[in-house]
């Protein structure tokens, strides 16, 4: 059995040796604990970025950055690739496990959810991770309370030396990068609430322009998901039927969502900043291909929105 963890482990190493280097912080909680701090008060940056993306895909994906043509006006583009979309995407990279205490509020990803199995998301995917040391991502701009890093030692079963946390706000150039790094787990994510059979999702490729940072939350935030919904592309090879893997292929677009067609921190804010009003089909790439491996035919969705990314970047 593949181990997101185990994987992970020399991705974590990396970003310790080398934090000086990648521009991050390395400190300990009181129970021993270790975190990353890659832009709260450091500056962090593209590299660290990277990693933390992979980190996040179990060892399992690919991240890279590249210019590209597809939207002149913003060139810098990154890559995911991962041929296990599955557990890289939905059983590492996926923000699904809710961390609270008093105030404090985050999404855990990353690895480390594969040990704490606390989603019911686990049981329908048959995958759960058996490693002696765990890694989770936060996407905050404060350092966790010490009773929710002793909530997921005692939930993972694990000494709080053996969990490492990667503390990335969206705002910082890390946080904004490893944010549009799940451009592909936004499609798998999709594909599973349209109950497309997840089995049938042979590999995977996606790329988004990366937002330009920005200080505020909801800003950031809200560009983070605009780079993904309106020029975000992804690419899947699945088996099965045409007329299954096309029926994929039109549903999968942001475009198909009720709520498409405003820069997503306007459409947060006329919800009055209640994320659970946010149509849930909303948060998939603007392009879609699906490739039918059994019949090597491509059907294709959605297109590229030059006019509304310009209108949230800028």
């Amino acid at each position: 059995m593949i181990s997101v963890n185990e994987l992970a482990k020399p991705l974590v190493q990396e970003l310790i040796t080398k934090s000086e280097a990648l521009r991050v912080n390395i400190g300990k909680f009181s129970n021993g604990a270790t975190y990353v701090d890659a832009g709260i008060e450091c500056v962090g940056g593209l590299e660290a970025g990277r990693i933390i993306g992979e980190i996040c895909m179990g060892g399992l994906g690919n991240v890279n950055l590249y210019h590209a043509s597809a939207i002149e006006e913003w060139p810098l583009y990154l890559h995911v690739h991962t041929s296990h979309p599955v557990l890289a995407c939905l059983a590492s990279q996926y923000a699904g496990w809710s961390l609270s205490h008093e105030k404090f509020h985050a999404l855990g990803s990353g690895p480390g959810r594969a040990i704490a199995l606390k989603e019911p998301l686990f049981e329908e995917l048959g995958y759960k991770d058996q490693c002696d040391s765990a890694v989770f991502v936060l996407e905050v701009d404060k350092l966790p309370p010490i009773e929710v890093i002793d909530k997921v030692a005692e939930t993972c079963k694990l000494d709080p030396t053996a969990l490492t946390f990667i503390l990335t706000p969206t705002s910082s150039i890390a946080g904004n990068m490893q944010v549009v790094a799940r451009v592909l787990e936004v499609a798998m994510h999709k594909t599973h609430e349209l109950h497309f059979p997840l089995d049938h999702v042979l590999d995977g490729s996606a790329s988004a322009p990366l937002s330009p940072p920005i200080p505020d939350f909801v800003k950031a935030m809200g560009r983070t998901n605009d780079a993904i919904l309106f020029a975000g592309r992804v690419q899947l090879f699945v088996k099965g039927d045409d007329t299954t893997a096309e029926k994929l292929a039109k549903e999968l677009p942001s475009s198909s969502s009720r709520d498409y067609g405003k820069p997503f921190a306007q459409i947060f804010k006329d919800y009055e900043y209640d994320f659970f009003k946010v149509d849930p089909m909303l948060f998939s790439p603007a392009s879609v291909m699906v490739t039918a491996v059994e019949s090597g035919n491509t059907f294709r969705g959605g297109e590229l929105d030059p006019a509304l990314l310009n209108k949230s970047f800028s």
